[in-house]
């Protein structure tokens, strides 16, 4: 934590140094020592020191200033920091006012001029006011500050980005939070129009920022170190990460992109417990945290990079990337994952992230304390999701089309849900519409086993209804099926004996496309097991399967 501050504000320059002079001999070692001249440019002052976070100790101000006196400046600073110390330095003159000033606000000290020694008049003062703040005073959170609407696509989509990268913020809400209306104002950004305002510690900040501002701010890597790598992983997700462990440990120069945060629809899971060797479960976060300290340990660079197109000129394989910079390699493995589908019905476009998610968004869970959530999906995503929303609100409602869970969801979360008694199962239930002027209001849920539609105030509504790949970008050069899910191994032989196109003698690999030498694993691939092993284990085999092929090709 930085210095907490002692600020001294005097308009006589002489008088103003010697008084940060003192302060600097006696506590330049434990504080830090800040001077201004005048009262406005003192207010100035902790108006940015707020902005950084940074804590204030004590004021230390004369009283007889032009334009503002101290007993002036002190009203204002106050509300700024209203446990800050305050003394006053006054001329003898000036002792009625400074008396009237601890009615008024409420001075902890004032002090005659001059003050020499110090050691007799200053600094016992000082010492008892500093030791009486140090005593009750909690430091601040050290870290990035979001300030923004619950209710804004903007913010949400920035506290996601900061959560799946494992950043601690400190959310602040604007409707919410006399707090945040001051931060806002004191950085000049008033206009809701132009928040999220993201503050950092450094003191710099950045409005309605976009994924590639914050991962440079952050520090994430977001340009390659070389032009050309052995393999290029699209995608961090279970499949992505376990290629890049298994390709870089085994000598492969190895980088992977990822356009949100490693872990991919993994990473945001609550709770995984039915992954081998976690008897305990562990959650979507944490297993993302291992795999790329374990990634990066054997030399795998991550990019915050997304990738727009791919075209082959043998022997290498040459990777667009959304700033317009491109990676060559001589072998890609595709392991972008799925999105979660849209759910389509009136009146849904408009609240997407203003009350309408799609994924387990944790970090909406807070927000919905004491509320209602609803969840569309009877999958173990959704399951998963229920019980952690259950931690938060006061009733949980999952919406599931069928007649039950058993088809789609594992035992182990169904014992669990039906253990919990503010979740409750609709079944035979969906929804038809939703309702909201700037955000979710109301849902209106059709049960098909009483043919009735009813609506229900709701504030959340998290959507899992199944998943589709993001593999536009691969149009014309990979092949996929008709959901676009890119087509590997037996696939692409079952109805002709080699791929349109192919010139090798070979087959293609089990994990390989119809382009040799670009390979598929995890969800993204056609009848792939949605599981986080299964992802892991493509990622692995994949890894061998490119091994083969660099042994003919190089």
């Amino acid at each position: 934590m930085a210095k907490p501050v002692i600020l001294t504000v005097d308009d006589d320059p002489e008088v103003l140094q010697a008084v940060a002079r003192d302060l600097r001999q006696q506590y330049g070692g434990r504080f830090r020592i800040v001077r201004a001249e005048s009262g406005a440019v003192a207010l100035s002052t902790v108006e940015k020191l707020k902005l950084r976070d940074e804590p204030i100790a004590l004021f230390l101000v004369d009283q007889r200033m032009p334009q503002m006196n101290g007993v002036e400046f002190l009203e204002h600073a106050l509300k700024l920091f209203p446990t800050t110390k305050r003394a006053l330095l006054t001329a003898y003159a000036d002792t009625d006012a400074a008396i009237r000033a601890i009615n008024s606000t409420q001075i902890d000290y004032y002090l005659l001029k001059p003050w020499d020694p110090p050691e007799e008049r200053l600094y016992p003062v000082l010492d008892d006011l500093l030791d009486d703040w140090k005593a009750n005073f909690h430091p601040p959170f050290e870290g990035i500050r979001v300030v923004g609407s619950r209710w804004s696509p903007q913010s949400h989509q920035v506290k996601r980005f900061l959560a799946s990268n494992q950043v601690p913020y400190q959310w602040l809400d604007l409707e919410l939070e006399t707090e945040a209306r001051r931060l806002v104002t004191y950085a000049e950004s008033d206009d809701r129009q132009q928040l999220p305002l993201v503050l950092f510690p450094d003191g710099s900040q950045l409005v309605q920022p976009s994924n590639a501002q914050l991962a440079e701010k952050i520090g994430l890597r977001t340009h390659a170190e070389r032009p050309f790598y052995d393999l290029v992983i699209v995608g961090g997700g279970p499949a992505g990460l376990a290629a890049g462990v298994y390709g870089a440990s085994e000598g492969l120069s190895t980088v992977m992109l990822e356009r949100d945060a490693p872990g991919g629809q993994a990473g945001s899971s609550s709770r995984i417990e039915n992954y081998l060797g976690f008897p305990v479960g562990l959650s979507g976060a944490d297993l993302a945290r291992r795999a790329v300290t374990q990634a990066r340990r054997f030399g795998v660079e991550i990019l915050a990079q997304e990738a727009i197109g791919v075209r082959v000129e043998d022997p290498y394989r040459i990777v667009k990337l959304a700033d317009g910079s491109e990676l060559s390699c001589h072998a890609l493995m595709i392991a972008t994952g799925v999105s979660y589908r849209k759910l389509d019905v009136p009146g849904i476009d408009q609240l997407n992230s203003a009350g309408v998610y799609y994924g387990a968004a944790m970090t909406e869970a807070i927000a919905c304390g004491g509320e209602d959530v609803y969840i569309i999906g009877g999958a173990n995503s959704a399951g998963q999701a229920a019980m952690h929303f259950s931690k938060y609100a006061r009733r949980v409602v999952i919406l599931v089309r069928g007649e039950s869970l058993t088809k789609s969801m594992s035992q182990y979360l169904i014992e669990q849900i039906e253990a919990t008694e503010n979740i409750s199962v609709c079944t035979g239930c969906s929804v038809i519409e939703v309702k909201g002027e700037t955000h979710l209001e109301a849902i209106v849920i059709a049960n098909a086993e009483t043919g009735e539609n009813n609506t229900v105030p709701a504030t959340s509504l998290f959507v899992f209804i199944g998943a589709s790949p993001r593999t536009d970008w691969l149009d014309g050069v990979v092949e996929r099926d008709k959901q676009g899910f890119i087509s590997t191994g037996p696939d692409l032989t079952r109805d002709q004996p080699r791929p349109k196109g192919w010139t090798l003698e070979r087959n293609p690999f089990l994990l390989e496309t119809n382009v040799p030498g670009i390979f598929a694993a995890g969800d993204v691939r056609q009848g792939s097991v949605k599981r986080v092993a299964s992802g892991v284990g493509e990622g692995s085999i994949a890894v061998q399967f490119i091994h083969q092929y660099l042994s003919k090709v190089l």
